[in-house]
């Protein structure tokens, strides 16, 4: 296996990881919106989740583990879509935000300050913000 074949294969277990987790959010309420299909559609071909991979998923989303990033800003991406998926039905309950605060956690934010990440993220999904928005805001948040 060549170096680039790693990569790649790393690269796209993250993807599936990160995927799998979205969709646990998206069915933890027992089944998917037509909003979070749509969202689930779009997201699945930004990650170039195959069709096979994402019937796997959604079969099973608790098959691929979530793999956090290593850069900070990649974290925040993740947890972007992870909000947007919470967010998508503008209906927040208190089992969507604690399992959005689990997912924090999993993704590498400490729990000192992963309920202020999250609070933070909510707020700025609700404000409609972009992806570039939403990293600087979350990047200058305590300055």
């Amino acid at each position: 296996m060549s170096f680039s074949d790693l990569f790649d294969s790393e690269f796209k277990n993250r993807n599936k990881g990160h995927f799998s987790s979205i969709v646990r959010v998206a069915v933890h309420d027992g089944e998917f919106s037509p909003e979070e299909k749509k969202f689930l559609d779009k997201l699945a071909l930004h990650l170039e989740i195959t069709p096979a991979e994402y019937e796997e998923i959604l079969e099973n989303p608790l098959k691929y583990p979530i793999n956090p990033p290593y850069l900070y800003t990649q974290r925040l991406e993740r947890l972007y879509d992870l909000a947007r998926m919470v967010y998508v039905d503008h209906h927040l309950g208190e089992a969507q935000i604690k399992l959005l605060r689990k997912f924090g956690i999993s993704l590498g934010f400490t729990p000192a300050n992963n309920n202020y990440i999250v609070d933070k993220a909510m707020a700025l999904i609700g404000a409609n913000v972009d992806l570039d928005t939403f990293i600087y805001e979350m990047q200058h948040m305590n300055k």
